[in-house]
């Protein structure tokens, strides 16, 4: 199934009218990865991630179809079980996507690989040629200056890697019963491969010009992007630890400023879900402790990165990215109160998640164009070739 996932995205890049195919799909790869994101999201909150307890499959099969007699069990032996036919669904159809985006980025690797290759291969071919005619060698220019920096395989190679990690945290997540310091890893490795992708992308297309004072942003950016990865850290363990009730009022918690927590359990990394590291059940405070943690430093993220959005906008070539910066920011500010007033409703609570996802891909792209003024000063144009500058890592 993640193979035909796979294929239909190829024969989408393939059916394209854009005469880059390459950059075609590193964009289509992009794209099922936010949508990966979010629906990896829906089945967290949809508590989906133990409708199949086994991996790969499901019950030793390839799908709940074959599965349906070890579903139906489970769930009359326990009704309220992790384990539904809708549940299992939902998990598989999560595993069948994830395979796909793996594959495309198999793929992504290996035409780098290729494109990468082929001029020293071409080089090597012209000289043998020359010098067997002549007698002579053949004066080429070296084959970093022929080769197109945008099919640099460093980046789709990790980009591999990172996917192959991914995969085994996926599994992990599974095996493991949904240990929150594992499933937490494999959202954040998800993100990862978010951001590698953005930068990937980034490098693909040309950008207006973006003025000289933009390089003046470059540590903020990075500073805003470090800063989001550890909240975004915060909201997995949110999540995982299923703490987004823990405070039902806002701005207060339970009524007051700062309530009765237990930032020692709370944040004890290995443990099993809703357990104490000693294996008691986890105490409320600490559910408290690691909600309101996460409340108070979204306010340090959403005020450093709307200061970088609205330096960022007074500058040419970055307007857009900040614009659609501060708008992201306030849109996600509205979602995450709206997750405590209206209960954690499950539309609000996917869609919390996937802004966290736009705001990365926005930051990471920010990081990327502040740094085009730098390395159009310090990296030559490769005649027949779009400009360094466009195409650095």
């Amino acid at each position: 199934m993640g193979i035909l996932v796979a294929l239909l995205a190829l024969s989408i890049v393939w059916a394209s009218r854009d005469a880059d195919k390459y950059r075609k799909l590193v964009w289509v790869t992009l794209f099922l990865t936010f949508d990966l994101i979010m629906f990896g999201a829906f089945t967290r909150l949809t508590d989906s991630g133990l409708g199949c307890p086994d991996w790969p499959g499901c019950y030793g099969h390839s799908n709940p179809l074959l599965a349906l007699s070890h579903i139906n069990a489970a769930q009359e032996a326990m009704p309220d079980g992790p384990v539904t036919w809708i549940k299992a669904w939902i998990e598989m159809t999560h595993r069948y996507f994830a395979m796909g985006v793996g594959v495309l980025i198999i793929g992504l690797m290996m035409v780098a690989w290729i494109r990468w290759l082929k001029p020293v291969a071409a080089i090597n071919a012209g000289q043998q040629t020359f010098k067997h005619a002549t007698q002579y060698p053949l004066q080429t220019p070296p084959a970093q200056q022929l080769r197109n920096p945008r099919f640099s395989p460093w980046l789709p190679t990790l980009l591999f890697f990172a996917v192959c990690v991914q995969g085994a945290f996926g599994a992990w997540t599974v095996t493991m019963k949904l240990q929150p310091v594992i499933v937490t890893t494999h959202l954040l490795l998800g993100l990862t491969l978010l951001a590698l992708l953005t930068w990937l992308a980034a490098r693909q297309n040309d950008h207006a010009p973006v003025a000289a004072k933009a390089s003046k942003l470059t540590t903020p950016a990075l500073v805003a992007l470090l800063l989001l990865i550890f909240q975004m850290a915060l909201g997995g363990w949110v999540s995982t630890n299923y703490a987004a009730l823990a405070c039902n009022d806002f701005p207060l918690c339970h009524g007051m400023v700062i309530p009765e927590m237990d930032f020692e359990q709370g944040f004890t990394l290995w443990r099993h879900l809703g357990k104490t590291a000693d294996g008691e059940y986890l105490p409320f405070q600490a559910l408290t402790a690691i909600h309101w943690t996460h409340r108070m430093f979204a306010f340090v993220v959403i005020a450093f990165i709307a200061w970088l959005s609205c330096k960022a906008w007074r500058i040419e070539g970055l307007r857009k990215t900040a614009t659609g910066l501060l708008a992201m920011i306030g849109v996600q500010l509205l979602t995450g109160l709206a997750t405590i007033f209206f209960n954690w409703p499950l539309a609000i609570a996917v869609a919390h998640n996937g802004g966290a996802a736009l705001i990365l891909l926005l930051l990471v792209m920010l990081n990327y164009k502040t740094r085009l003024p730098t390395a159009k000063q310090s990296l030559p144009v490769v005649q027949g070739t779009p400009a360094q500058a466009d195409r650095i890592i």
